[in-house]
C-alpha cells in the first residue's frame, strides 16, 4: 500500500506542493479556506500535518512501536512486559533507536494506532504482542507493508516474521511433574480468551490430562490480574473434590492464589500445590517460594528487537523459535497429602 505524500494531497486539492507545505506547517501563503481543505484531505488519506517535514524528506524515524491492548494498571504490576521491554530496549539503545509505547483499549484502537504511525512515519517498524487466532492486525500490517515482528506463535502470523517459544512443551513438562508427585486433580487459571498462547496452553493441558489419566481437570479464563486469580482460586477451592494443584498463567495470579489458600486455612504445598507461569523475582519472595515455569524474558525481547531491526534494513527474516520455558521446582509443590 502506497504511503500518502505531499504530492497526493496537492493533486487532490488542486494546488501546488508548496501550498500544501505552507498549509500543513501553519505558514502564510494560502487562504484559510484552502488551508482547512488541505488539512481535511491530509487527514482523510492518513497523512498527519505534524509529520510533513519527515514525509517530505523521507527520513527514517529511528523508532519502533509497541501497542499493547492491556489495562495500563496491569503493566505496572506484571513483570513479564517490563522484562520483555528491558530486553528490547537493550538492543534498540545500542543502535540509537527509540521505543514508542502506547496502551490501547481494544484491537480496533490498536489497528488505528498502526495506521497513524504508518501515515505519520512515526516508527520504522512495530512489535505485535498477544497474537490472536485469525488476528485482524496481521493483514492490516501486511497491507501497509510496515516492518513487523510478532512476539508469539507458532503460525497465524501470515507473512510477518515472528519470535515464539513452545508453550505446549512447557505445559506438558509441568503436568508430568505434578502427576509424578501423585496429583490426580489439577486445575488451571488461564489467560485472556482468544489469545493464541492461551489456546495453545489450554489444548496442551487437555491433551496431557487425558494421556496421564487424571481424574479431574478444569481451566477457567482470567484477565491476568490478582483479583481475577483470587476469584478463580476461591471457586476451585470451594468446590467438591477441590484440586490438589493449580497452574496459573502468570505470577501475579499465582501469588494471589497462594494468599487465598492461606486465607482458607489450606497448607501450601500439603493441601494445595501451586505453579506460576513466567518466573520472576516475585515468585522467590513468597512463603513458600513458588514453583514456576520460566525462561530468559529479556533475551526473548532482545531476539525480537534484532529480528525487527533486520526487517527494517530489508534483510530476509522468518520465524525464530526461542528457548522453551522450563519448570523450576520450589517450596510450593509437593505430593498431596491424599496420596
Amino acid at each position: 500500500m502506497k504511503r500518502p505524500t505531499i504530492a497526493d494531497i496537492a493533486r487532490r486539492a488542486g494546488v501546488s506542493k508548496g501550498a500544501v507545505s505552507y498549509a500543513l506547517n501553519g505558514q502564510p501563503g494560502v487562504s484559510e479556506a484552502t488551508r482547512q481543505r488541505i488539512i481535511a484531505i491530509a487527514q482523510e488519506i492518513g497523512f498527519n500535518p505534524n509529520s510533513a517535514a519527515r514525509a517530505l524528506s523521507g527520513a527514517a524515524a529511528n523508532a519502533v512501536g509497541l501497542a499493547l491492548c492491556r489495562p495500563a494498571r496491569i503493566l505496572g504490576i506484571e513483570p513479564f512486559f517490563m522484562e520483555l521491554i528491558s530486553g528490547v530496549e537493550a538492543e534498540l539503545s545500542a543502535r540509537s533507536y527509540a521505543l514508542t509505547l502506547q496502551v490501547v483499549a481494544d484491537p480496533d484502537a490498536e489497528i488505528a494506532v498502526y495506521r497513524r504511525w504508518w501515515g505519520e512515519r512515526r516508527v520504522d517498524g512495530v512489535f505485535v504482542c498477544d497474537l490472536r487466532v485469525d488476528d485482524r492486525r496481521v493483514p492490516v500490517l501486511e497491507q501497509l507493508q510496515l516492518p513487523a515482528v510478532v512476539i508469539g506463535g507458532p503460525g497465524h502470523t501470515g507473512t510477518l516474521a515472528s519470535v515464539w517459544a513452545d508453550d505446549a512443551a512447557a505445559l506438558v513438562e509441568t503436568m508430568e511433574y505434578l502427576a509424578a508427585l501423585g496429583h490426580r486433580r489439577i486445575a488451571r487459571v488461564g489467560g485472556l480468551p482468544g489469545l493464541l498462547h492461551t489456546e495453545i496452553r489450554r489444548q496442551a493441558f487437555v491433551d496431557a490430562s487425558q494421556r496421564l489419566g487424571l481424574e479431574q481437570t478444569l481451566t477457567v479464563p482470567s484477565d491476568y490480574t490478582g483479583e481475577d486469580g483470587a476469584r478463580a482460586t476461591r471457586r476451585f477451592l470451594s468446590s467438591p473434590g477441590r484440586p490438589t494443584a493449580i497452574i496459573y498463567d502468570n505470577d501475579v495470579m499465582a501469588i494471589a492464589g497462594l494468599a487465598v489458600a492461606q486465607e482458607m486455612g489450606l497448607a501450601v504445598p500439603g493441601d494445595l500445590s501451586i505453579v506460576a507461569w513466567d518466573d520472576s523475582a516475585l515468585c522467590q519472595l513468597t512463603h513458600p517460594p513458588l514453583t514456576a515455569i520460566g525462561r530468559d524474558i529479556p533475551a526473548y525481547g532482545a531476539h525480537a528487537a534484532r529480528q525487527l531491526l533486520a526487517a527494517i534494513e530489508g534483510r530476509p527474516i522468518g520465524a525464530y523459535q526461542d528457548e522453551t520455558a522450563h519448570l523450576t521446582p520450589r517450596g510450593s509443590t509437593a505430593a498431596p497429602r491424599s496420596a
